[in-house]
């Protein structure tokens, strides 16, 4: 696996400018090998096709892999009648290494590729690039597997797609939905930076660099697609099959042991929502949610093993309010440090005092409960009682994210440190202000 450095980080995204004349903003490649039959006219209704509904300047680039017969001939006589079609001759086989010399020395801002059967229907072509034109989406496939997808194909082909499909989700938790429908694009600055960590250059081309760019966070839009089965199809199943599985293990591995410079495919501050300051939408939210429930979920089970305990030698009103108290304490002390990351012993005897009050909440609420059960039914089941209190314990439980978030562990407002301060970091909740980084904030007088 590749671990050479790409030659930099991705810029924000933006909608794409309108270029000068002459430079083409879609770049549609389509790899042949050996296609002398079906060439000519794919090429021919695809160019009728974007002249008629795309509506900024395009290209067609034929690569041919080695072709043996006649196709660099049909290609040649294309070129020479098409004003828009360009040949690029490979003397290597591979799709994969196709698409990676075209797609290098393109000069349009979206690149994209197809095969040459023209399986899937062309309509889909626009909304495959337009997220990619807007600076909506840095990658875009064309899926047979999504629900508003109309495909005709043989139960063999079906069986081996969602099975493959269902192998990436398994062992490189992809999200994606089909990874190997010859329907794609890319914007010019992604592959730059992409490619040159895509080792393979066959037909796990593409499901590489999905799971390479989707593992660095860019963003994948998928478009349904109406597609039919070519009969004639020249792809060996099985070998590709046995290729892709190897693919697989290898990316795998790479990714476990982290030899992949990922973080030179992130975006910068700035392009995300969730790295910009507004006003009046809490901050960590999400992370604390998903922190305090773990955290009730542990408490929870501990504080019922308390009180089957403590049950066993007292009543149920004692019992309840022990294993409270206990729970309680050690509730505090992990949300303070897991949920909203408080370090140090600064403020921790306030916590828990503030944690007690809290929970003298949450015993009026189970307590209660319990009376009520109590007055209701003369003798209850304990299977009844565990019921009631873990109702009344979930009530509590909103009640206690509430207090803990807005009275027991506040987000204190941070102040910047200017030059020549000293940041006081005995305090626990004092912290520095990171402006966001945009790609051209840059000292002109730094010359690395």
């Amino acid at each position: 696996m590749r671990t050479d450095s790409s030659p930099g980080t991705l810029p924000a995204r933006e909608h794409l400018p309108a270029v000068s004349a002459g430079t083409p903003v879609l770049d549609v490649v389509i790899p042949v090998y050996n296609e002398e039959k079906d060439l000519r006219r794919c090429v021919e209704r695809l160019h009728e096709h974007l002249t008629r509904t795309f509506p900024y300047a395009f290209r067609i680039t034929i690569a041919d892999n080695a072709s043996t017969d006649a196709t660099p001939l049909v290609a040649a006589r294309l070129e020479q009648r098409i004003e828009q079609v360009r040949v690029h001759r490979l003397e290597l086989k591979g799709r994969g290494r196709a698409l990676r010399a075209v797609w290098s020395a393109s000069d349009a801002p979206v690149l994209a590729y197809m095969d040459v059967d023209l399986s899937t229907d062309l309509n889909a072509l626009l909304p495959l690039v337009a997220p990619l034109i807007s600076g909506h989406s840095d990658l875009a496939i064309g899926s047979r597997l999504s629900r508003a997808s109309r495909v005709v194909r043989g139960p063999k082909r079906e069986f081996i797609s969602r099975a493959y499909n269902l192998i990436l989700r398994g062992s490189l938790q992809a999200r994606f939905s089909d990874a190997q429908c010859g329907f794609k694009a890319i914007r010019g600055d992604v592959a730059r930076v992409l490619l040159p960590l895509v080792e393979d250059t066959g037909w796990f081309f593409d499901t590489e660099m999905l799971v390479l760019a989707e593992r660095a966070g860019l963003r994948i839009h998928e478009v349904p697609v109406d597609w039919v089965d070519d009969p004639d199809s020249t792809v060996h199943i099985v070998r590709t099959a046995t290729d892709d599985l190897k693919g697989v293990w290898r990316v795998g591995r790479a990714l476990a042991t982290g030899s992949l410079p990922l973080d030179r495919l992130a975006r910068p501050f700035g392009d995300d929502p969730r790295d910009r300051e507004i006003e009046d939408v809490p901050k960590g939210l999400a992370r604390q949610l998903v922190g305090f429930c773990v955290v009730g979920g542990l408490s929870t089970l501990f504080y019922l093993l308390l009180y089957s305990g403590f049950r066993t030698v007292t009543g149920s009103q004692i019992a309840n309010a022990c294993a409270l108290l206990v729970s309680a304490v050690a509730n505090t002390a992990a949300n303070r440090r897991l949920t909203f990351g408080v370090r140090g012993r600064g403020g921790a005897v306030r916590h828990q005092a503030q944690g007690l009050v809290v929970f003298g909440i949450g015993l009026a609420l189970t307590s209660g409960s319990l009376a009520a059960l109590g007055a209701a039914t003369a003798r209850p089941a304990h299977s009844t009682e565990l019921a009631v209190l873990i109702a009344a314990n979930l009530a509590a439980t909103v009640l206690r994210f509430l207090l803990f978030r807005a009275w027991v562990f506040p987000e204190r407002e941070t102040t910047p440190v200017r030059a020549g301060d000293t940041a006081d970091t005995t305090r626990p909740d004092a912290t520095v202000r990171l402006q966001p980084v945009r790609p051209y904030d840059t000292d002109p007088r730094d010359h690395r």
